[in-house]
């Protein structure tokens, strides 16, 4: 296994954030549940607030946000599978 592995939210030719495919197991799940719980709680703040004065693009740009760090809680999820397998 590679020892660092791309964060796949962004497609880029030279990737700059990287997961350290060696970091403790713990850790790994650590940094996986921070994301989610984060993309979690914005979802339920935004459920909570009327956007109907938004329009298609700021929408957009609104959902990318917790989109990209779920994306992000995937990959190191991804990461952590591959340690745990035997």
């Amino acid at each position: 296994m590679t020892k660092y592995i791309p964060l796949t939210a962004i497609d880029c030719l030279i990737p700059s954030m990287l997961i350290d495919a060696e970091s403790p197991t713990d850790v790994l799940h650590a940094n996986a549940a921070a994301r989610f719980l984060a993309a979690t709680q914005m979802l339920e703040a935004l459920s909570h607030i009327e956007l109907h004065n938004a329009n298609d693009i700021d929408f957009q740009h609104i959902l990318q946000v917790p989109a990209m760090v779920m994306r992000d809680g995937c990959d190191l999820m991804d990461v952590l599978g591959w340690r745990l397998r035997p």
